[in-house]
């Protein structure tokens, strides 16, 4: 929805003469090629000053469902991310890039222009920063009143830990993820996918969404504040709402099928019986534990050590092969643990059209994970590559140079 667009941006032909009718529509959405038949976000214009992590993920969503997604990078090297071309490409597909030097008056009025023709700015600084530069919200609203104007920070706009520097580990450790590490003692290495930085990401995109859903009300834009701790927070509801109010835990993982275990063959499974009855009774027929079968949650609970270590020593008798054929016959809650690239060779989502591969300026291609959501039975996917620093100077800022100044 760039300045001056109409409608709700989900329909490409949606200006056109109501008497288009829905068989017509309908051809027209089949001869599209793949990954371009459905763009909820087609119209829609993100101009993104942010680097790294978040609101890369958060651009890369908003990109795939058809948004116009304009990188504004600093002109020697660009996004940090850059040093790592694969984790870089994995984010940034679909986009296009400009370089601005904000610290010159030539920079900072091409960055002006951008923001008068956007219906998202999203940045990621530190706060303040955007302020310093001349481009914080009032500024940027003066130009645009119509910009949904999108901030993602460690500890949002405000509040006590303001201007903390920190990584996703910190926010993790800060919001309470790693409670149960705590309280066991276990000081080991937390797992390597930044939650933080995606959960950020995904309300960053869910929050410019909205916003721009009521300016269809309103015809005014929006200041949205995401904080990467606040979501974690929000994300921690089901534990700190018990805390707060003085109940207990749902303790799903005194569960003893609920966990990890080796097979036979020494590879890994999982098992998530939570709380169902009408799944322990036939695991425990599997398993030939059928003198436990009629155990109800607390019982289980009471006994889960040895429980557990009853069904460990089973499952240690097969390959995991051979449980999962049981276990899926079975209709029992499990999974196999995969590594990464078992992940990518998986059938389920190879069926699903989770993965896909994408051209590259000059004829060669990578593949990309999808975005996962799915409409009317298609993938929104990219339909370009991941794009050179300053590739779009030309085109979008009206210079020929690559690196910018």
């Amino acid at each position: 929805m760039t300045q001056g667009a109409t409608g709700g941006g989900a329909d490409p032909a949606g200006s056109q003469a109501a008497a288009a009718t829905a068989s017509a529509t309908a051809a027209a959405t089949a001869a599209a090629p793949a990954g371009e038949a459905v763009r909820p976000l087609a119209g829609v214009r993100v101009v993104s000053l942010a680097e790294q992590y978040p609101g890369p993920y958060a651009t890369l969503l908003m990109a795939d469902l058809g948004a116009e997604v304009i990188l504004v990078e600093r002109p020697a090297g660009g996004d940090p991310a850059r040093q790592f071309p694969p984790f870089h490409a994995a984010l940034n597909r679909n986009k296009r890039s400009v370089t601005l030097d904000l610290k010159t008056d030539a920079g900072r009025a091409q960055l002006r222009t951008l923001i008068a023709s956007a219906d998202v700015l999203l940045e990621g600084f530190r706060p303040g920063t955007m302020e310093r530069l001349g481009f914080g919200y009032p500024q940027a609203a003066a130009l645009n009143p119509r910009l949904v104007y999108v901030s993602i920070s460690g500890f949002g706009q405000d509040g006590p830990y303001r201007d903390r520097p920190a990584h996703d580990i910190s926010y993790q450790s800060i919001a309470g993820l790693m409670f149960g590490r705590a309280r066991s003692g276990n000081v080991e290495q937390p797992d390597e996918l930044a939650i933080g930085d995606l959960s950020s990401g995904m309300f960053a995109a869910f929050g410019a969404v909205s916003a721009l859903y009521e300016r269809a009300r309103t015809g005014r834009g929006r200041r949205v504040d995401v904080s990467m701790t606040d979501g974690l927070v929000s994300w921690m509801s089901v534990m700190l709402g018990p805390v707060m109010n003085g109940q207990a835990l749902a303790d799903i993982g005194a569960e003893p099928a609920y966990g990890m275990f080796r097979c036979g063959d020494g590879r890994l499974l999982t098992l998530s019986i939570a709380h169902e009855d009408w799944f322990w009774k036939p695991l425990c027929g599997l398993l030939g534990m059928d003198d436990a079968a009629g155990f109800d949650r607390a019982a289980r609970v009471a006994q889960a050590a040895s429980l557990q270590a009853r069904i460990a020593a089973r499952l240690a008798t097969e390959p995991r092969a051979a449980w999962a054929a049981r276990l899926d016959a079975a209709a029992i809650p499990w999974g196999p643990v995969n590594d990464l690239d078992e992940v990518a060779a998986d059938p389920h989502f190879r069926a699903r059209g989770m993965f896909c591969t994408v051209a590259q300026p000059g004829g060669a291609a990578l593949h990309h994970v999808a975005q996962p959501l799915v409409f009317d039975g298609t993938h929104p996917g990219p339909v370009r590559g991941v794009p050179a620093l300053g590739e779009g100077n030309d085109e979008i800022l009206g210079r020929g140079d690559r690196e910018g100044a």
